[in-house]
């Protein structure tokens, strides 16, 4: 289940979906059949990749998700921390991705959304002084998981190592979430991920049974800046907005279909 989810999610992303579309059509015009089909997919791919790589569509795709969740606010010195926080004993990051590249510090190793988990992480923590931090992330054979540099990343951040504690076989978030249901002991954790990636997160911490508090990062849509002429360009950027909305869009009509909210 878990290599047919990740294989047809692939093949459902923009750019594969367009190159596909170009490719049949094509095969279809190599063949000599049907070329009006060849031109009109063609046309769509053409078409839809220009519509997905256009600035302002991408960031409207992608808002909605990363403003689901209100973000968590600045620490005032001396201030109480605000009560939703106040109650967790564990922080728990999801994981973002890393590279493995001998003599790089784990901060440089982590990927974008990564490293601003971590750092909206090790933020939280300073005024949890109780709490402990659980990080994600498998690795290959040989080599650092993502937990361990997301662990490295974290005590570089002035975290203690006797607070962190690694879940370093968890494929994806499902599985992240019915880890951190073992670890967490029905006690609230203030889960830490990507805002556009929070909404589906959510949904699977609550399914295993974790109370969680929502705390967004990453921001990568960043709607309700002032409308400027440039945003109606096109970029690469914005069809990786567009390919992380289509991600994770897809992601919530699946666990739709589940019975999952």
């Amino acid at each position: 289940m878990f290599l047919a989810k990740k294989i047809v999610s692939y093949w459902l992303m923009p750019l594969p979906l367009c190159l596909a579309l170009v490719a049949a059509g094509l095969v279809l015009l190599f063949l000599g059949s049907r070329p009006r089909l060849a031109r009109r997919l063609m046309a769509a791919a053409g078409l839809l990749l220009a519509l997905l790589s256009n600035r302002f569509l991408s960031t409207r795709l992608l808002a909605p998700l990363e403003g689901r969740y209100p973000p968590i606010p600045e620490f005032a010195p001396g201030a109480p921390v605000p009560a939703p926080i106040s109650g967790c004993g564990i922080v728990a990051v999801l994981g973002g991705g890393h590279s493995d590249v001998p003599g790089l510090p784990a901060t440089s190793q982590l990927s974008a959304p990564g490293l601003a988990r971590i750092v909206e992480a090790v933020r939280i923590l300073r005024v949890l002084p109780d709490a402990r931090l659980i990080v994600s992330g498998p690795g290959t054979a040989g080599r650092p998981s993502l937990a361990a540099v997301f662990a490295q990343a974290a005590e570089a951040l002035g975290v203690s190592p006797s607070r962190i504690t690694l879940v370093d076989t968890a494929r994806d978030t499902e599985e992240e979430s019915q880890a951190v249901a073992r670890l967490s002991g029905g006690g609230r954790v203030a889960l830490v991920t990507s805002a556009w990636h929070l909404p589906r997160a959510a949904g699977l911490f609550r399914k295993a049974g974790v109370e969680i508090v929502p705390c967004p990062s990453d921001y990568i849509a960043r709607a309700g800046q002032p409308f400027a002429w440039t945003d109606l360009g096109w970029d690469s950027e914005s069809l990786e907005r567009s390919t992380v909305a289509a991600h994770e869009y897809l992601g919530l009509l699946w666990l739709e279909l589940r019975g999952v909210n």
